[in-house]
């Protein structure tokens, strides 16, 4: 049979070619094969995933294609976009023949029993992709029985393939489920789908592959066990058959039973007590013996419990239920931990590298986090026996070990030793060994980050050592690239300590010209080397440096300016004949705009005229930049341009009406942006500052502005992230042209009815959903700060603030259900404060209004309690 007569759906020999085609290292064969293959999807997709499966579940058939055939039914069946995803399970659930359907299914359970493993793994995970849009549904009630029978048979062609497959599945289907409000398993299915894994994690079975895929299965289906390790019986088995795996010959096996022990902790952390002997001695064992994998997993286990403690602390309501698992563990735990610090490389790793000793230090940090003070005695001994040694690695480990501590502990505490180190720590900056300068450096920007600021009662970087400091980083930052990365980080950081200093100076400010004429030096050097992350580095650290620095070094910060446009206006002829020479073109215009825009924001933000009036002079030479800019379409580069306009929008107020006519074509660009999201964010943010900026100048343009407003609020394909900016910008056009915005009123308000429903729907379903919780505060953010700006803008015309007198019991029921919310955050708090003065300061007759909904007492009173809120709820 022929790929046509495969493609017409008159049968599956074909597709076996196509398969095989579509493998082919020939890109024409390929291509042609992958035409045909979406050819027959769009024409017939019954018949499509009907050939895929027999293709799969058929033993004759190439393993090959077989595997590639279950890879595209998976994705027939989801994707990471949720939109395709949406839309994908409606087409299954759609399927016009149920039989088609019912059969696909039979042969896909058969087929997990398949001779080749490999063919049954792959059916394991169409299975579970189905079994995640049925189980939820109550369409495939049999799927969980048929699959406990597979664990259940004595015979079978294929037995341990049938019963690791059987397994996956069973552990896939928990993972897709978990991920669901409403997963559809009842807890009987549960507990037998447990009991089924817990069987093959036993030390008695004799298939290690069945034993590890068991293990594998039940970190997925933690999340569903909460009733059963409410039972101490079955919690103990579980926790048994996990530490046994722990002893486990094979390595994949004590690899996956640390990483069950992980989500154990994260998921039931005050189950943990009984276990918590056993615990330590697994765990140590594997740290300080096993492989490296393991090792990690071991590791990773402390980590957990103690992020799990930090949060419990740290939330006074919870705080005395806290086992303190670390404090107890830590005079034995830590000395293992310091153990794996001199287990690092030879050679010096990058960042992303994640070894026993990079585990060993983050777990420290973790621990000094959790018992803060109490860790200082245990680990400082450590730091000054190893310091000094010889041999690089305890050099390294007792710099690093240092290093992790520096977050949690008492200034009080650490301000002693620091003082004490911090002439060595220099100095070890010219250590013979790479690595050892690598983690000084760091431990030197941790000092600079935690322990050094004006607004601490203690001074670790004063005008003694200072001189010195920024001698060594400026010597320092000139040798190799990965150094010099991390002498950016000390300058941020260093700089940082500076924001709040009081006055016209600080005492970082004699050195502001060679530490700024360094990070330029470092940057292009790392253009020439094409040492992507040092200069990302270097311009964060300038970025900045100009940042924190005062009113003494305008003069200097003002001469950023012609020298960052040149470099701009030198990115514009770059030659560029690759890909890779648009992405170097893009990413440092961006990074030029991005210092563009601090350079702005400095220099307007000092009171000084004749500042303001220098800055002025540049406007057109940055508006004229900027514009190029904006015509190389680049995402990253379009945001960071952006941000620079919206900073020399607020400098310049008013002044900036006579580049409107040639910016305000990027501006209808930006908002119909719905690709690049991040972009139509920031030109949303652009819009408000033009607002503020321009007032009732802005109504020109309004016409055209609220029009895609309006369109991008009821765009389906549009992130739902940019469209709490939208409903604020309502109010930030409200404000600059008063009245005038009447015609686009009832639009405004209509859309902000629907946003305030969408909110309650959500916070009804949100439950712990964190990403859902901080969106809604988001939403209602938007949504109070457009009526707010409403209300202000007609606040002068009482003929028109009429028309809110519809609305108002809206507003009020919509403002009740977010004081009845305990996850409503303080900027959602102030915010709807302020509107419920607005509400009555600005409309005539709505005493009842608030009569009906005496809610708004009780809020006030708790809003005055709270001294950041105290003054905004007086009214």
């Amino acid at each position: 049979m022929t790929t046509e007569q495969a493609i017409a759906g008159t049968g599956t020999v074909g597709i076996t070619s196509v398969l095989q085609s579509a493998q082919s290292p020939d890109a024409t064969l390929r291509g042609q094969a992958e035409q045909h293959l979406q050819q027959l999807r769009e024409n017939n997709h019954v018949q499509f995933v009907a050939s895929l499966t027999e293709e799969l579940c058929e033993e004759s058939k190439p393993v090959d294609t077989r595997r590639l055939a279950g890879l595209i039914l998976k994705n027939e069946l989801d994707a990471r976009d949720e939109a395709r995803k949406n839309a994908l399970v409606q087409k299954w659930v759609e399927l016009p023949a149920e039989w088609v359907k019912t059969n696909i299914k039979g042969r896909l359970l058969i087929a997990i029993g398949s001779q080749v493993t490999d063919v049954g793994k792959v059916c394991a995970q169409v299975v579970a992709k189905i079994a995640s849009i049925e189980i939820p549904r109550r369409l495939w009630p049999d799927l969980i029985g048929v699959l406990l029978q597979n664990m259940g048979l004595a015979q079978h062609p294929n037995l341990n393939s049938l019963r690791l497959c059987t397994l996956e599945t069973l552990g896939y289907i928990c993972e897709e489920l978990a991920e669901l409000k409403d997963s559809g398993l009842e807890q009987g299915q549960v507990n037998n789908i447990l009991t089924a894994i817990v069987q093959g994690m036993r030390k008695e079975e004799p298939s290690p592959d069945v034993r590890y895929a068991a293990t594998c299965a039940l970190l997925n289906a933690v999340d569903f066990a909460s009733v059963n390790f409410e039972a101490d019986a079955e919690q103990k088995y579980i926790m048994q058959m996990i530490f046994e795996g722990t002893q486990s010959p094979d390595v994949r096996t004590r690899r996956a039973s640390f990483e069950c022990i992980v989500a154990i902790t994260a998921a039931y952390y005050h189950k943990l007590l009984p276990y918590m002997n056993d615990l330590y001695q697994v765990s140590c064992k594997a740290i300080q013996s096993d492989d490296e994998s393991v090792a990690l997993q071991a590791v990773e286990v402390w980590c957990t419990i103690a992020e799990e403690e930090i949060d419990l602390l740290d939330d006074e309501n919870e705080a005395q239920s806290c086992h303190n698992f670390i404090k107890n563990a830590a005079p034995h735990l830590i000395p293992v931990l310091l153990e794996t610090l001199t287990k690092q490389e030879e050679e010096l790793q990058d960042d992303g590298t994640w070894d026993i000793a990079m585990a060993g230090g983050t777990c420290l940090g973790l621990l000094s986090n959790t018992i803060q003070d109490d860790i200082v005695p245990l680990v400082w001994p450590y730091v000054q026996e190893n310091i000094g040694k010889a041999d690089w690695k305890f050099r390294e480990s007792a710099t690093m070990a240092f290093g992790a501590i520096l977050e949690g502990p008492s200034g009080q505490v650490l301000a002693p030793l620091v003082n004490m180190a911090f002439g060595f720590l220099l100095n070890a900056m010219n250590d013979q060994n790479m690595c050892v300068r690598d983690t000084t450096a760091w431990t030197i920007g941790r000092i600079c980050a935690e322990l050094h600021g004006s607004h601490l009662n203690f001074e670790v970087i004063n005008t003694t050592n200072l001189p010195n400091l920024v001698g060594v980083m400026l010597q320092s930052i000139e040798g190799e690239p990965v150094i010099a990365e991390k002498v950016c980080y000390v300058l941020h950081n260093l700089a940082s300590g500076y924001e709040d200093f009081e006055g016209e100076t600080s005492p970082l400010s004699p050195f502001l010209q060679p530490i700024v004429t360094a990070l330029l030096e470092v940057a292009n050097r790392s253009f020439l080397s094409q040492s992507t992350k040092l200069r990302y580095h270097a311009f964060e650290a300038l970025n900045e440096v100009i940042r924190c620095s005062k009113k003494d070094t305008a003069t200097m910060v003002l001469q950023m300016i012609p020298l960052m446009t040149g470099k701009l206006h030198e990115t514009l002829s770059m030659p560029v004949q690759s890909a890779e020479d648009r992405e170097k073109q893009n990413e440092l215009q961006g990074l030029l705009c991005s210092v563009l825009q601090v350079v702005i924001q400095k220099l307007s933000s000092i009171d000084n005229n004749a500042t303001k009036v220098s800055l002025m002079a540049f406007s057109d030479q940055l508006m004229t930049l900027f514009l190029q800019v904006f015509a190389c379409r680049s995402a990253t580069v379009l945001e960071e341009a952006l941000l620079a306009v919206g900073a020399l929008v607020n400098a310049m107020g008013a002044d900036f009406l006579k580049y409107m006519d040639a910016f305000f074509p990027y501006i209808e660009t930006g908002l119909q942006n719905f690709t690049e999201y991040q972009v139509c964010t920031e030109t949303v943010e652009v819009v408000g500052d033009l607002c503020r900026a321009l007032g009732p100048y802005i109504a020109k343009y309004c016409d055209k502005i609220m029009f895609f407003l309006l369109n991008d609020l009821q765009a389906q394909n549009l992130h739902r992230s940019v469209k709490p900016s939208i409903l604020s910008c309502f109010g930030d056009i409200a404000l600059a042209i008063e009245g005038q915005f009447e015609k686009y009123l009832p639009y405004a308000l209509t859309m902000l009815e629907s946003a305030s429903a969408l909110s309650i729907q959500t916070q009804q379903v949100a439950g712990d959903d964190d990403d859902m919780i901080d969106y809604n505060n988001a939403l209602r953010n938007g949504i109070l700060e457009a009526y707010s700006g409403l209300f202000q803008g007609f606040k002068n015309n009482k003929q028109q603030l009429r028309s809110f007198h519809d609305h108002a019991r809206e507003i009020l029921a919509f403002i009740e259900s977010i004081y009845m919310d305990p996850n409503r955050d303080k900027s959602v708090t102030k915010n709807a404060v302020w509107v419920l003065g607005d509400l009555a300061d600005t409309l005539d007759n709505v005493g009842p209004f608030f009569v009906e909904k005496p809610f708004y007492q009780k809020f006030l009173m708790e809003c005055k309690q709270i001294t950041s809120l105290g003054d905004t709820a007086q009214w």
